[in-house]
């Protein structure tokens, strides 16, 4: 069995401010100069009044069920990563299952903060390689700037909230020389720095430098991991989908790859750093625009608290 893309999809609330309007709002002594040179952000959306985690995974769930032409029937799987549930339990995933109107099969959440979506496809992955499931909606959602201090310039100029998903079937492996979906997934951890990208007292709290300082380095292990593990070589990526934190980041990891700038998704300018939502929200970009297509072998990669961080290849 081997797990196919069979379609993404994404979500952003609607209202959307921009550096400067940011900085207005909240009273924060920053610019629009000193934000877009430092992470490459523009502006960010923010959930709006009411509109909770399951809210935007519904919407987006939708959307990748529409284009993959599935029902709510067809689903026997929902995993959904956020690190800004809805409530301790029941699980964001289980209020998805109920907006769905899924009446069968399982839902579960993923914690494992921005690198969450890549956990999630490894899980769903696996799940339907051991024929636990024929089809699993895997979701990132977050609503992260109800968990910033706002008076922390440094952090909470970094966040948005959206939600991306996409809908896994299962297929037969027939031993084609290029198989479709996706090939590998390389999941890692360390305890150790912890804290350095951190919820403590209800806000995040990160050191950034050090953050930056681990990014680069473990990303482009676990990709060099990815590529290794299928035999492939950094000239057979098509397409990079990184984790949205940092345009210095993902500017680094496509000189890494010897990708073009127009081989790499880049949506931080506009949505900010969307945490666990960040890759699948890109994806369904890049998707629906036609930039990505059938046949295209595509890298994701993600680094976030933990310190957790992995890869993903996957070919469309």
């Amino acid at each position: 069995m081997r797990s196919v893309i069979a379609g993404t999809g994404g979500y952003l609330p609607g209202r959307s401010l921009t550096n400067d309007e940011l900085a207005a709002e909240y009273g924060l002594d920053t610019s629009d100069a000193w934000i877009s040179e430092r992470t490459g952000i523009r502006r960010r959306h923010m959930a709006a009044p009411g509109e909770t985690t399951a809210d935007m995974a519904a919407a987006a769930a939708r959307e990748a069920l529409a284009q993959a032409g599935a029902g709510a029937d067809e689903v026997d799987a929902i995993i959904l990563a956020t690190a800004t549930p809805d409530s301790a339990f029941p699980s964001t995933a289980a209020r998805v299952q109920e907006k769905l109107g899924i009446r069968s099969g399982f839902a579960f959440d993923i914690s494992a903060a921005c690198t969450g979506f890549v956990y999630a496809l490894g899980v769903a992955d696996s799940m339907i390689r051991a024929g636990q499931c024929r089809s699993a909606l895997v979701i990132g959602a977050e609503a992260f700037t109800r968990i910033l201090d706002w008076t922390d310039r440094a952090t909470c100029v970094l966040f948005g909230d959206g939600a991306g998903a996409m809908l896994l079937r299962a297929t037969e492996d027939e031993g084609q020389a290029e198989p479709r979906g996706l090939l590998s997934t390389h999941l890692h951890s360390d305890g150790r720095h912890g804290d350095i990208l951190q919820v403590e007292g209800g806000v995040v709290r990160m050191a950034g430098r050090e953050v930056f300082r681990h990014a680069v380095s473990k990303l482009a292990s676990a990709v060099d991991e990815a590529l290794a593990a299928n035999g492939l070589a950094k000239s057979d990526v098509q397409w990079l989908v990184p984790h949205q934190a940092n345009l210095r980041i993902i500017d680094a990891m496509g000189r890494k790859l010897g990708l073009p700038p127009e081989r790499v998704v880049v949506t931080v300018d506009r949505h900010a750093n969307t945490s666990a939502a960040s890759i699948p929200l890109a994806l369904a970009e890049a998707t629906r625009d036609g930039r990505v297509g059938r046949g295209d072998l595509v890298l994701m990669e993600a680094i976030g608290g933990g310190l957790t961080w992995g890869a993903a290849l996957a070919r469309y």
